[in-house]
């Protein structure tokens, strides 16, 4: 028996997850897309749990996808890294396209204690081959008129219709004309197109935050000039400079902490919504704008905006750091100045201390050779005959060399 990795089961499970079952036109769908917290993963897999309990599971309930049968209709749910998508299908002909009414009461049960915030709901309609196509008429009353997008894709084997608007019911709306496709190529085109949709919705996420704190960084921005301008000034106060200094790049970091991991997603999704259009072959109708054009048109400027904003944040953290690295290398250098001076001042000290040490060690000869004389002058009164003035002059000299040799032994043991 083979020795399996303890991953094995679940990247072999990874590879056949978040896919439509197989369907064929006519059909109707419809997806809502919610934004999860980051508690809220288990809470969006118990309400699957209590909606299977109506219903049996076609793929049994795992922790990022579940296949459900309720009835006539399908749900496929797919929890996915910040956000969850519920989609209903249900085949068979139709006779209104965008009425939210087709999936009742299966939508109003999925929609009840639904956790999360919706992010993204859209009905699509996917026409079988041979059907006639939508009047003009009809296409005034399904869509906005002067921002329909019609194109080709899956190279002419299908038709896109939509306006990529909210609608009253809340709703937006999907049209797909099918002529030519064929075995799983409607579930494949049906979630590569949501899967562009979604992407590009949780992408934009970064651009009103990006837009909202704009201001901020600019301010920081002016700030830090003025700051770096004072550290260039010799009368400015190093200590006040310093503080604010530290302030601004407390004030950088939290926003760097704060815009960091959206920012960064924001150009994985665009990326993914880049795939996602390359995959979709997309060929133009004359008159329309393409799915490309309308995508581009917008994704792209928000992007770039938002890589424009950490671009910013990163520049104004990097120059912080340098004006911050100048003031303390400033700061630095008047400390080493300041202990020059200091050692200088202690030099001097120790200097004088000697001179004044050598004057008191001159007059402290002179002391103990005053009070030795005296010792000896009493020595020199008991001795009979012995002439005490003379005796007392020939040892001053004796006494003063006998005193000044000693010290000198004394000094220059302690030096050694």
């Amino acid at each position: 028996m083979i020795a399996s990795h303890p991953l094995r089961t679940a990247i072999s499970e990874e590879m056949h997850v978040r896919r439509l079952p197989r369907f064929a036109a006519p059909c109707r769908l419809m997806q809502v897309v919610t934004v999860l917290g980051e508690k809220q993963g288990d809470a969006a897999r118990r309400h699957v749990e209590a909606l299977a309990e109506t219903g049996r599971a076609r793929v049994p309930i795992a922790d990022k996808y579940a296949v459900l049968e309720l009835g006539d209709t399908t749900l496929v749910w797919e929890r996915h890294t910040e956000f969850a998508s519920y989609t209903l299908l249900r085949e068979g002909p139709f006779d209104a396209p965008f009425d939210p009414g087709h999936f009742e009461p299966r939508l109003t049960a999925l929609l009840a204690d639904m956790p999360g915030e919706v992010l993204r709901a859209t009905q699509i309609a996917v026409v079988a081959r041979g059907a006639p196509d939508p009047t003009p008429a009809a296409c005034e009353a399904w869509f906005s008129s002067e921002a329909t997008v019609v194109c080709d894709v899956a190279d002419g084997a299908a038709r896109v219709l939509s306006d990529f608007r909210l609608h009253a019911d809340g709703y937006g709306r999907l049209l797909v004309l099918d002529r030519d496709l064929a075995g799983d190529e409607p579930a494949q085109l049906v979630q590569r197109l949501q899967e562009l949709g979604n992407y590009r919705n949780v992408a934009l996420l970064g651009l009103p935050l990006a837009q909202r704190l704009t201001p901020a960084v600019t301010g920081l921005e002016i700030r830090l000039a003025d700051l770096t301008r004072a550290v260039s000034e010799r009368t400015s106060e190093d200590d006040r400079l310093l503080d604010e200094l530290t302030f601004l790049s407390a004030e950088l970091a939290r926003l760097v902490a704060d815009t960091r991991y959206r920012m960064s997603a924001t150009r994985a999704y665009a990326q993914l919504s880049g795939d996602r259009l390359a995959s979709l072959r997309i060929g133009g109708v004359r008159g329309h704008q393409t799915l490309a054009d309308f995508t581009e048109r917008r994704l792209t400027p928000a992007v770039r905006t938002c890589d424009s904003f950490s671009a910013r944040l990163e520049d104004l953290s990097q120059r912080a750091a340098w004006t911050s690295e100048l003031l303390r290398t400033r700061i630095d250098i008047a400390l080493a100045k300041q202990n020059r001076d200091l050692l200088t001042s202690m030099d001097r000290r120790t200097h004088l201390q000697l001179r004044l040490q050598q004057t008191v060690e001159g007059l402290s000869v002179v002391a103990i050779s005053y009070y030795l004389i005296a010792l000896l002058g009493y020595v020199f009164h008991a001795v009979p005959g012995l002439p005490h003035d003379a005796a007392m002059a020939a040892a001053v000299p004796l006494v003063l060399a006998g005193v000044t040799l000693a010290l000198w032994k004394l000094r220059r043991g302690l030096h050694d």
